[in-house]
This record gives structure tokens, C-alpha cells and sequence, in this order.
């Protein structure tokens, strides 16, 4: 016999598997299905939204004035004229509408950088020392442009939004929950400088976002041989402090750093195209 509960419950599970395989699509880079009920084009709008509201809090870094910021535009022109580069190739240049690549250095002493779907990219002061060259920034850059290109914040925030909403769609999530539709976007896109607000990458999409970027940074005419050096200094940085591989949701450093070393040949393959 069926209980209301138990018939409520199955209720739930036929709407989220509904939902899961009605908004699974296939990612123009990877060819691979994905979890994204939330559409693109709504996401860059939230997206153009926030990043409007983050610039206004955060000073940011004019280009004029420092070589610094003038490096960080350059190094994220290059990558990005490389991503347009390889859609192209690939007759797939419609995925990348609505894109407006902007790059801005703000002054914050997180050592952190991200990119919101459409293309704004931001880079923290703080990270610069650690990165230390242009080699390594166009690793990071094209690593955090890689996030965005996967959909890898629009599939956390499509899994948060089923968990703490059910099915509800972005705009009525906006209207109806402001506050909460916002703040999963800010965890859901890395953006802030508490490391305890961030939803932290799956292992999966970190090592992914590793694989295209050192593509884009060979594409763009930098080393991705850089990035071993890099996640040296990222670990030094770090104090040696490792947490355990099952405990954590990124690959520690050795685990990437040898994942690395696996897709540098395909990046170099890549070099001057």
C-alpha cells in the first residue's frame, strides 16, 4: 500500500529524473552529454549582471597605470583569440555568441582568478606573485576560460538549483528567491575571496579545465610546460599542507601535476596554430 509520503517521494524522483534527462546536452568542446538545466543565454545574463555588481566593489587595476594589469589583458586577448581560433576550426563559432571577453585585474590579495559564462575574466592581485611569469598566468587564464567554456559552474549551479529548489526555472528562482538564486551563482562561479563561500570543482572538471587550457596557452604562443612549475609554487605556497586525496574535492598537487605532464604532448601539438 502507498503511503501519501511514499507516493510524494516517487513523485519527487520521477520529476528530478524528468528534469535530469530532459536538460542533459552536449558540450560543442567535449562532445560529451552534460547537466545543464539552466539555459546558456539566461546564465550570461546573471552573469553580465554580477560581474557589473563585483566590478563596482572591487577597485579595479587600470591598464594604463601598471604593467601588470596591461599583462593580464594581454595574456587574456591572446587566449581568448585562441579559443575563437579553434571554434572556428571546428565550424563551431555559434557556441561562443554572447560572448564579450573582458579582462581586468582588481586589487585583492586572494590568490584566485575566474571567468563568468560570456566571457569576463577577472584576476586577483594576490595571484600574481605565484604565478610569477606570462607563461604561467596564460595557464591560469586559459584554465579558468576552460570552466566556463565546459559549463562547469552552469552544471553546479543546474545541481544546486534541483537540490534546493526542485524544478524551477532561473527567471522564477530570480523573482521568487533573489538572494538564494544569487548567492548559488557567486558559489557556483568561484567568485569572492572566501575560499568557504566557493562550491570547490569536482576533481573531473578541474583536471578537464587543466586539459584546455594548457591547449589555449599553446595556441595563444606560451609554454604550458610553465604549469608544472606553477603548482610547484602553488604547493610552497600552500605550506606542504596536503589533505587527503578522499577527503578533497581537487586533485592534490602531485596527482595534477602528473596528470599534467599526460596532456602537455597534446598541448604541444597545438603550438603555433
Amino acid at each position: 500500500m502507498h503511503t501519501p509520503k511514499s507516493i510524494a517521494q516517487s513523485s519527487l524522483l520521477s520529476l528530478i529524473f524528468f528534469v535530469f534527462t530532459a536538460s542533459c546536452t552536449r558540450n560543442a568542446l567535449t562532445g560529451k552529454k552534460q547537466l545543464t538545466i539552466l539555459p546558456e543565454s539566461e546564465v550570461q545574463s546573471l552573469a553580465s549582471a554580477q560581474y557589473v555588481d563585483f566590478i563596482k566593489k572591487h577597485p579595479v587595476v587600470a591598464v594604463q597605470n601598471s604593467t601588470q594589469a596591461a599583462m593580464v589583458k594581454r595574456v587574456g586577448e591572446r587566449i581568448t583569440a585562441a579559443v575563437n581560433r579553434y571554434y572556428a576550426g571546428k565550424n563551431a563559432s555559434g557556441v561562443l555568441n554572447g560572448y564579450k571577453w573582458e579582462y581586468n585585474l582588481v586589487n585583492d590579495p586572494a590568490v584566485n582568478a575566474w571567468c563568468m559564462p560570456g566571457g569576463k575574466i577577472v584576476v586577483y592581485s594576490g595571484l600574481l606573485p605565484v604565478s610569477l611569469n606570462e607563461n604561467a598566468l596564460a595557464v591560469v587564464m586559459g584554465h579558468e576560460v576552460s570552466h566556463a567554456l565546459l559549463q562547469h559552474g552552469n552544471q553546479r549551479m543546474s545541481g544546486s538549483m534541483l537540490q534546493q529548489f526542485g524544478g524551477l526555472t532561473l527567471a522564477l528562482a530570480l523573482s521568487t528567491k533573489p538572494a538564494q538564486t544569487k548567492e548559488l551563482f557567486l558559489q557556483a562561479y568561484g567568485i569572492g575571496s572566501e575560499v568557504g563561500v566557493m562550491l570547490p570543482f569536482s576533481r573531473k572538471h578541474e583536471l578537464e579545465a587543466d586539459r584546455y587550457g594548457l591547449i589555449w596557452a599553446a595556441m595563444a604562443g606560451y609554454d604550458p610546460q610553465e604549469a608544472l612549475a606553477f603548482w610547484d609554487r602553488m604547493e610552497k605556497a600552500s605550506g606542504g599542507q596536503q589533505v587527503p586525496d578522499f577527503l578533497r574535492t581537487h586533485p592534490n598537487d602531485a596527482v595534477r601535476k602528473e596528470k599534467i605532464k599526460s596532456y602537455l604532448p597534446e598541448a604541444m601539438s597545438y603550438k603555433g596554430k
